[in-house]
């Protein structure tokens, strides 16, 4: 079920009403109805997956159980081994075997060898790397005995399939996520509109911005041939706000959807676009997948110590890793190296933990300084950006040489311009004005003014305009992966 559906605006006053009416008085019972509604949510593409996410549940609750009783260390590293390859290799199968065959089959046919291997028309499960990555972390923190393995079952299958952030995340510790599910809930009216303002930005970057940009993003990198280089860097530029609408939308209205039942859900986008390094763009940016593979491979491979031969080989070991974790392409892996290229410089230098603080954050305005680096640093970040969404290494590449190429500073315009994207020009600078001045705010629309003749014209305002462009139902880029 997407969020930017009429099935969605139906299901979540139901589920709404029930959870703070129908099961008020009983904590297990609006567990309960948290499952079924998230198997609900989920199963609403395709029923069939809700097999591996009950497998996953069960796998992970009943080893942790075993980790938590075991006798010895030995036994508690087999039990976490049994739930670290059973949980990647799920994941593996369905996301990566098609990947890995014809890598093979290329590799072969390189050195004039015929290979003719099977494949399988594999679907690939919706949200499978997320909750796949916060049951896993979970295991891991119950053997590490950061915490304690969850005996209510229905706590802990609430906390692996809860709806809001099941298909996207952000990617929970239960160390930090699963004890809410034990705790009486109290509806807090202002916990409550604070989640709806969150959904509604939510919805603007999602529905106006994101997909907004996506034909321009389509036209243009489906032949960059077609087009001059200014155009294809703006194509570059709108797929940055267009990848960032969706994804920080999604967790906008995740967020926001968690707070009407009482739940807090962390923080997973901090404005990365004001970002003025790659450092700081990774701490902005994605920052439960960021920080679950800090904690869960670069510390336990030895992150920046001994030496910097072994920091380089960690770095780029993260990066490519998470590259590889968005998708079973080439494309990815080459977006996570460049990324630790831009990383390194930073870290050997001991500079990647210069700008830990919010850019201007004593001033309205940023100076001429942080200027530059905020737009150096979005100018690389735009660069990776079409690693990302080129459908091939050598896709990418092309698009790339025609940018920059000056036989292609042309007139090639392709059709292109037109009024919609001179309004979607504006409404991008609406959404980066509002996001300046709300930058030490969880979120765009947080502590809205108090005068209630701004706030409800905002409201109206941007109801309105999501109304507008609410068009065919887009699904979220970050689904695929």
């Amino acid at each position: 079920m997407l969020f930017n559906s009429i099935e969605f605006i139906l299901f979540l006053p139901a589920v709404f009403i029930l959870f703070w009416f129908a099961f008020k008085q009983s904590l297990k019972l609006q567990n309960l109805l948290l499952i079924g509604a998230s198997y609900l949510f989920y199963g609403w593409w395709d029923w069939r997956f809700l097999g591996l996410i009950i497998i996953s549940s069960i796998l992970d609750y009943l080893l942790s159980q075993g980790i938590d009783n075991a006798d010895s260390q030995s036994r508690k590293k087999q039990l976490l081994w049994v739930s670290v390859l059973v949980n990647l290799g799920i994941l593996g199968f369905f996301k990566y075997f098609n990947f890995f065959v014809d890598s093979a089959a290329d590799m072969l046919n390189l050195f004039g060898m015929e290979a003719d291997f099977i494949t399988l028309n594999v679907l690939l499960p919706v949200g499978i790397s997320f909750y796949t990555f916060q049951t896993l972390s979970y295991t891991i923190d119950v053997y590490r005995g950061e915490i304690k393995a969850e005996k209510e079952l229905f706590a802990f299958f609430a906390y692996v399939a809860f709806f809001p952030q099941l298909v996207a995340g952000p990617i929970e510790r239960a160390k930090n996520f699963l004890p809410q599910f034990s705790k009486p809930k109290s509806f807090k009216y202002d916990y409550a509109v604070d989640g709806c303002r969150q959904m509604l930005w939510g919805f603007f970057k999602k529905v106006v911005i994101a997909d907004s940009c996506a034909p321009y993003v389509d036209m243009i990198f489906s032949d960059p041939g077609n087009y001059n280089g200014p155009t294809l860097l703006l194509g570059a530029v709108l797929f940055a706000f267009q990848i960032y609408g969706d994804f920080s939308g999604y967790t906008d209205i995740a967020i926001g959807t968690a707070r009407l039942f009482g739940f807090d859900l962390m923080r997973n986008f901090a404005y990365p676009y004001f970002s003025r390094d790659i450092a700081e763009f990774w701490r902005r940016w994605h920052i439960s997948l960021s920080s679950w593979f800090k904690d869960y491979l670069y510390f336990p491979i030895g992150g920046s110590r001994g030496g910097k031969s072994k920091t380089i080989r960690n770095v780029f070991a993260i990066f490519l890793v998470s590259g590889f974790w968005h998708g079973a392409n080439w494309t990815f892996v080459v977006w996570g190296g460049l990324n630790a290229l831009y990383f390194l410089p930073s870290l050997l230098m001991g500079k990647n933990r210069n700008n830990l603080a919010t850019v201007a954050e004593d001033r309205k305005w940023a100076n001429g300084k942080e200027i530059l680096q905020m737009g150096s640093t979005f100018l690389l970040t735009c660069l990776a950006w079409v690693f990302f969404r080129a459908e091939s290494v050598g896709h990418a590449l092309s698009y790339l040489w025609h940018m920059v190429n000056p036989m292609q500073w042309g007139d090639k315009m392709g059709g292109l311009y037109d009024f919609a994207l001179i309004a979607l020009t504006g409404f991008i600078f609406l959404l980066i004005l509002i996001e300046w001045f709300k930058r030490r705010e969880q979120h765009g629309l947080a502590n809205l003014s108090t005068n209630q003749f701004v706030r409800y014209p905002v409201y109206l305002l941007l109801i309105f305009t999501i109304l507008y462009h609410w068009g065919s139902e887009q699904e979220f880029i970050y689904f695929q992966f």
